[in-house]
Formats: C-alpha cells, structure tokens, sequence
C-alpha cells in the first residue's frame, strides 16, 4: 500500500501527484504515533512539499513505530522500508527520522529539528491552552490537530468543504473528525439543493483503540458499553459529529444529531443520514444531486488542493470493497430513499482511517504551502 493513492471502488488507479511548484520543503512532525499518526506519515511521507522530520510517541519507542508503520493489517504493508536506527531515530529509506517518547510535548527539541508544522494526532490535547504551548513554548508555527477542537478562534476544516475559510489567524486548526468528513460533504449538497430542516445521523462504525479487545475495565473512555469486547458486540454509542457540523454549517446548530454504533470489524464504515428537507423531492433527483456533485469540475471533486472527496456508487459492494479508498465520503446509490416526499434517507462509505488521514496530510500540506513555504 503505497499512499498518496489507492485502487478505489470503482476500479480506477487514483494517483495523486502534486502540481504545486515549491523552493523548499516544510518541515513536519507529528506527536502521536498510533492508527492515524501512522496512515497520516504514509499519506504525507510521498507528498514533496512536506518534509517529515521527526516523531513522538510516548508507547513503545522507535523500533515500535517502524515496525508498525511500515506492516499493518489492514491497509497492507508499506511500498517504503522502514526500520529503528537507535532508540532515537528510525529511517524510511534510508532518510532519517528523530523520534522521542515525551508525554509533555513541551520537552521535545521541536526547534532542533527545524520543525514548523506539528500534525498533533494524540487526540489528548483538543483545547487552546493545551495547544498553544506548541507556538509559544517551542517555536512552532502552525498547528494540525486529527481532532475536532471546539473552541471559537479553532477553525474545524473538513477539506473541500470550508477549507476555504482557513485565514492566517487560524495557527491551529483541525481537520474535524473522520465520521464529520463523511456526513458534511453530502450535508453540503443536499442543504444547498434542498434546505436541510432536520436530521438525524446513525454511524455504524469499526472497532477503534477505545475500546477494549475482551470485556475488561476501559480507562479510556467513560462509556461502560466500551469495556465490553469490541471483537464481539453491537455496541451503540455516542459521536458528535453530528452536531460538529454545525461548525460548518452554522445555521444547522441544533438541527442534526446523531448516534454511532460501533461493530466487530476493523475498518470501512457506513453513515445512515436521515433528512427532512425544504421541498418535496424523488431518490432519483437526490442521487442526480449528488452524483454531479462527484463530477470533475466540483469542488468535491479533485482539485489541486485535495484528492477526490465525494464519491457516488451504483455497483452493490460491501464493506471491504472501500478498505484503502481515500475518498471522504462515497454514496451508496441504490439505497437512497425518499418517504413521502420530504425525508430524504442517504448511505455514505467512508474508510474511516485512511480517508480521513489523506485530509489530514493535505490538511498540512495546505498550511504549509500557504503560510509556511
């Protein structure tokens, strides 16, 4: 598995190259080194503007992280070789990446290793005053969190959404969370087309490290349902990416939420989005809707900026067909429905941890090519 790029369902061979013309590469680190630290170093480590310089993680060291960087069980092993040079460094081809193991991030020599960018993706430091020692204490200059972070000067990206509103100020930012990124591109066509009234959203999503392997306490999570085995229960719970949209959509604060239930598998998951619209309308007008809006020339579509975000299916596939794909979002055609005119019913596929990875790298790559090169 060789990112950027992957075979998609609908069979074509996706490789995203760059187009943009760059003197030097930004350099980049990221702190956090597990399911999407990882796929987030494969997806940025091929894209030529960003220069990936150092890790953090505080399990496991640097053996560790090359091991598990390199061989993954479900996205396949790395076209890239990848194996510890000491306790502190691995190599990825022979170049040579710093590693540390500090739980204060404050510790690390971000300014040794001429870092400018952190992709911070712990998911522990989702508030200003925890994130703003990684530009005033270590001199770094920008910030990605692979995290939703709700506070007002925090702009929440979903890439080929708002990312158009991404400003100077904006010294961290967020690429909003894997299941936001599947929902609001759809809630994007389908409000401007239709008015969204209401809505309510059911996420049937793979297991994730919160949860626990067997029944056994889970202090990672307050939710009892996740001491429960992952590997064998349905097990409902909360996500709010539902009302994370509204981030994005202000004017839908208050209209939308939702539920996830989480299944025994470990990747490729499935959004159930249920709306009530502004006008009466047929499945077949809402799949044209969505269909255009998958189309070259969308800006859901590839652009420059962003590998394709939206993508439409009329072939009946399953679950393991969208392992690898990194579009955000892939609507499942034959199942739209339309009840009494109004209420609108959409599936959407999403590989919940490379698509959102791929975001997250372009993510950077977007703040560094605008702020940084």
């Amino acid at each position: 598995w060789d990112m950027p790029g992957s075979i998609h369902a609908d069979g074509v061979d996706r490789v995203q190259l760059s187009v943009f013309e760059v003197d030097t590469m930004v350099k980049v680190a990221i702190n956090g080194f597990g399911r999407i630290g990882r796929l987030t170093f494969r997806c940025a480590w091929d894209m030529p503007e960003l220069e990936i310089v150092h890790v953090n993680e505080i399990v496991g060291g640097a053996e560790t992280a090359a091991y598990l960087v390199k061989f993954d069980s479900v996205h396949g092993t790395w076209a890239h070789d990848a194996e510890a040079l000491s306790q502190e460094a691995f190599v990825v081809d022979g170049k040579k990446v710093s590693f540390s193991d500090k739980k204060d991030f404050t510790e690390v020599d971000w300014r040794g290793s001429g870092v400018e960018l952190v992709i911070d993706c712990t998911g522990k430091f989702l508030t200003v005053p925890k994130l703003m020692p990684y530009i005033e204490a270590c001199g770094v200059k920008r910030v990605v969190v692979s995290a939703p972070v709700k506070e007002p000067s925090v702009l929440n990206i979903v890439v080929g959404v708002n990312d158009d509103k991404l400003e100077d100020k904006h010294v961290i930012c967020t690429a909003a969370s894997c299941t936001t990124n599947c929902i609001a591109p759809i809630i994007k066509v389908i409000h401007e087309k239709l008015t969204i009234e209401k809505g309510m959203i059911t996420t049937v999503h793979n297991i994730t490290g919160t949860q626990s392997l067997v029944d056994m306490v889970n202090e990672k999570k307050k939710d009892l349902r996740r001491c429960r085995s992952g590997m064998l229960n349905l097990a409902p719970t909360t996500t709010g990416s539902a009302t994370a949209v509204a981030e994005v959509f202000p004017e839908l604060k208050g209209k939308l939420n939702g539920h996830a239930i989480r299944v025994p598998m470990l990747n490729s998951s499935i959004t159930d989005m249920v709306f009530v619209v502004g006008r009466d309308t047929t499945a077949e007008e809402v799949n044209q809707m969505l269909k255009a809006a998958s189309l070259p020339g969308s800006p859901l579509a590839e652009t420059p900026e962003h590998g394709p975000i939206l993508g439409f299916e009329e072939k009946p596939l399953v679950s393991t067909d969208y392992v690898n794909d990194t579009r955000s979002t892939i609507v499942d055609a034959d199942s739209t429905m339309v009840v009494m005119g109004n209420m609108v019913k959409i599936y959407a596929w999403y590989d919940n941890e490379v698509g959102y990875s791929m975001r997250t790298a372009e993510l950077a790559r977007k703040v560094a090519l605008r702020w940084l090169a």
